[in-house]
C-alpha cells in the first residue's frame, strides 16, 4: 500500500474552491480529518490542481533517433511540463507500422514511468503513402490513432481506403496536412518576412486545401479526421465549416501559433523554425479566434526535438521543429488565459478532457475513485525560460529568455509523484493532529 498523500489549501481548476485533495494507493480518496502520521502532506497555499495534461501529439523519437530524444527523456519532460500521458508520432527509424513496434513502444514508456505513452502507428508502410498499414492490428496491440505525421497521405484514394479501413476500428486519422506540390522547397511562411530573408515560402493554402479535402473524405466513408497542428486562418476556416457539416473532423493547435509569427525567424533562427511554419500577425489572430469561439477541440504542443548539431546548419537546411513539453502550460496561461482569451477552466480542459475526448482515454478526473493522474501548478508564478536546464535533450526553442507566469509544482501519475519542482517540500503532520 502506497502511503496517504495529503494536498492541502488547493484550489480546484474548475470550481475555484479551496480544499483537501487526497491520495492513496494510486488513487483519489476522501480526505481524512486525521491523517496519521504515516501522511505525507503538501500545503499548497493555494495553487491550482487539475487532472494531468494530455499532449496529443509529440515526437518522443524512440526507435531509432535516441541522439534528438529518448523515450525515458521526452516522457521526464511531460513530467515537468505537468503530463501524465502523451501520444507519440511513428515517424520513428524504423516506423511504427507493426504491431511489434508498438508494444515496443508502449513497454518502454512503461519502464520509463514518468508518464503513460501511447503509440500513435503509421497509417501506411514506411509512411510512403503507398500500401495501407494493418490497420486493426496496430489498434489491437494498443495504437490509439494513426498518422504518417511529418507527411501527408498525399494520394487521395490511399487516404480514402485509409479512413474506411480504421472505421471499424474506432480511432481517428491524425492528418498532417500540406499539399506537397504547394509547398515545394520551402521552408517558411510564404509573406514579406520570407521575401525579406530571401527563404523561399509556404503558402497558407498547402495546409487548408488538405484540411477541406480530408473533411470531404471524412464525409464521404464515415471514418474520423483530426486535422493536426492548425497554423493558418483557411484551416481554422476548414475546421469550422466540417463542424457545422456535422462531420467526424476534430482539429488542434499548439502554443506557439497563438504567441509567435513568422518575424519570430528574425535574422535567419532555426530556433523558430517549424512545419506547419509561423505564420502572419492575421493567422496569429485567427488561432485565437478559433480557440475562442470552440472550432479548436484540444491542444498539442507538436514536441519535436533535434540535436544543436542540426539546427546550427543554414536556415534552408535546419530540420523543422521546436521542443514544446516543458512550456505549453506557461504559455496557455501567459498568452490565453492572463489577457481574458479563456477562463482557467477551459484552458485546463483544452490539455485534459478535450484531448482525453480526441483519442477515447478514460476520463480522470479529482472525485474519490478516479486514477491520481494530477497537476499541481501555480498560475501565478514567473520564471525564465532557460533550455539549458530542460529535462528532453532539445534545446530548440525560440522561447529561450522569455519570462513565462505559471509553474508546474508536482505532477503525479497513478499515486506516483513523477516531477516536484526545487521549492516543494512534503512534511509529516504533527504529532498532537495526529492524535487528535
Amino acid at each position: 500500500m502506497s502511503a496517504l498523500t495529503l494536498f492541502r489549501n488547493v484550489t480546484h481548476w474548475r470550481t475555484g474552491e479551496r480544499l483537501t485533495l487526497a491520495v492513496e494507493d494510486g488513487v483519489v480518496v476522501p480526505a481524512p480529518k486525521h491523517p496519521g502520521a504515516h501522511a505525507r502532506v503538501f500545503e499548497a497555499r493555494g495553487a491550482v490542481v487539475a487532472p494531468g495534461l494530455v499532449d496529443p501529439h509529440v515526437h518522443l523519437r524512440e526507435p531509432g533517433q535516441s541522439a534528438k530524444e529518448t523515450i525515458e527523456t521526452g516522457t521526464r519532460a511531460a513530467a515537468a511540463g505537468g503530463f501524465t500521458a502523451v501520444a507519440c508520432m511513428p515517424n520513428t527509424d524504423p516506423v511504427v507500422d507493426t504491431a511489434a513496434w508498438v508494444e515496443w513502444v508502449r513497454r518502454r514508456g512503461e519502464a520509463a514511468g514518468h508518464c503513460e505513452v501511447l503509440p500513435i502507428a503509421a497509417v501506411t508502410v514506411g509512411q510512403r503513402g503507398e500500401r495501407l498499414a494493418p490497420l486493426d492490428a496496430l489498434a489491437r496491440a494498443g495504437a490509439v490513432a494513426f498518422s504518417d505525421d511529418g507527411h501527408p497521405v498525399t494520394n487521395a484514394a490511399v487516404m480514402r481506403h485509409a479512413l474506411e479501413y480504421a472505421r471499424p476500428t474506432g480511432l481517428p486519422i491524425i492528418c498532417h496536412e500540406e499539399d506537397p506540390g504547394l509547398k515545394a522547397d520551402g521552408v517558411m511562411h510564404e509573406g514579406f518576412t520570407a521575401t525579406r530573408l530571401g527563404l523561399r515560402g509556404i503558402p497558407g493554402a498547402a495546409e487548408s486545401v488538405m484540411c477541406r479535402r480530408d473533411a470531404d473524405l471524412a464525409e464521404l466513408t464515415g471514418g474520423r479526421v483530426h486535422l493536426a497542428h492548425l497554423s493558418h486562418s483557411a484551416s481554422f476556416d476548414a475546421l469550422r465549416d466540417a463542424k457545422r457539416r456535422s462531420l467526424a473532423v476534430t482539429g488542434e493547435t499548439c502554443p506557439h501559433y497563438w504567441v509567435l509569427t513568422d518575424e519570430a525567424v528574425g535574422d535567419y533562427d532555426t530556433s523558430a523554425k517549424m512545419n506547419p511554419p509561423l505564420r502572419s500577425e492575421a493567422d496569429r489572430e485567427a488561432c485565437i479566434a478559433a480557440i475562442v469561439d470552440g472550432t479548436v477541440d484540444c491542444f498539442s504542443t507538436d514536441h519535436a526535438p533535434h540535436t544543436a548539431d542540426e539546427k546550427s546548419r543554414p536556415f534552408s537546411e535546419a530540420p523543422f521543429g521546436i521542443v514544446g513539453l516543458e512550456t505549453a502550460l506557461a504559455l496557455t496561461l501567459t498568452y490565453l488565459v492572463e489577457p481574458g482569451h479563456l477562463v482557467l477552466a477551459r484552458a485546463i480542459e483544452l490539455w485534459t478532457e478535450a484531448p482525453r475526448r480526441v483519442l477515447g482515454l478514460t476520463p480522470v478526473s479529482l472525485e474519490p475513485g478516479s486514477q491520481a493522474d494530477l497537476v499541481l501548478f501555480d498560475p501565478k508564478e514567473a520564471w525564465v525560460v532557460d533550455p539549458e536546464s530542460f529535462h528532453t535533450k532539445g534545446r530548440n526553442t525560440p522561447f529561450a529568455g522569455w519570462r513565462l507566469r505559471g509553474k508546474v509544482l508536482v505532477t503525479m501519475r497513478e499515486g506516483r509523484i513523477t516531477h516536484t519542482a526545487d521549492e516543494v517540500v512534503f512534511e509529516r503532520p504533527v504529532a498532537e493532529e495526529s492524535a487528535r
